[in-house]
């Protein structure tokens, strides 16, 4: 498995993957687009250690060891970044329309879960009064996306409340991701055990973003 990573990040078909990755997550969370995302900056700060000059750890399985192997040269940041977060607002968009034209089977359908019920109150609430940090806090969190994104199309949200604030989140997602991933490369070489700390960095934000979502909203004076 390793490998073949190792090898789609050598390629240019990794931007293609990491979009398709992060665009369906919405629907299915299990997708691991946040560890492709962070292995693929892994890999873009292997490129640019190895440009410098500068050798990876001796005797280490480097994640970019197969980079020349196919395009000769690790994913380009800025690319990889646009990818990320242009796929994220897209994929919210899509399930917000989707919830919208959704009519009464999906209002039935998500009024038996209390999850997405207390997220579109919320959501409405924080949006009504011209904020929507929960839209940016939810990206982080494990399938928190999809509630946001299907709870503002349920409720019928105007795409000008719900779209800035989902693009705010894909740009904050996409550069935690991007960014996780490339200092990572950085102080700890182009290895998996670098992979493996910014992903459990990665997991720690969902973590902290999920117990922000499951906080009951305050009430008002």
């Amino acid at each position: 498995m390793f490998e073949a990573v190792e090898l789609l990040t050598g390629s240019p078909w990794i931007y293609a993957v990491v979009a398709l990755s992060v665009l369906l997550d919405v629907f299915l969370p299990v997708l691991p687009s946040g560890v492709l995302v962070v292995t693929a900056a892994t890999a873009a700060a292997a490129g640019s250690t190895a440009a410098a000059g500068h050798g990876t750890l001796a005797g280490s399985t480097t994640v970019a060891s197969a980079a020349g192997q196919v395009s000769g040269e690790a994913p380009s940041l800025p690319v990889l970044l646009l990818c990320a977060a242009t796929a994220s607002v897209l994929g919210d968009l899509v399930a917000y329309r989707l919830a919208w034209r959704g009519g009464e089977r999906l209002d039935r359908a998500i009024a038996r879960f209390r999850r997405l019920v207390t997220a579109q109150e919320r959501l409405g609430t924080a949006l009504s009064r011209g904020g929507g940090l929960l839209v940016v806090i939810a990206r982080f969190a494990p399938a928190g996306r999809s509630v946001v994104s299907l709870g503002a199309g349920a409720a019928r949200r105007r795409v000008r409340e719900f779209l800035p604030w989902s693009a705010l989140a894909a740009v904050a997602w996409a550069g935690y991701s991007v960014g996780l991933g490339w200092f990572g490369g950085q102080w700890l070489g182009a290895t998996w055990v670098a992979v493996a700390v910014s992903v459990v960095a990665l997991f720690a934000a969902g973590s902290v973003a999920a117990y922000v979502m499951r906080r009951p909203a305050p009430k008002p004076a």
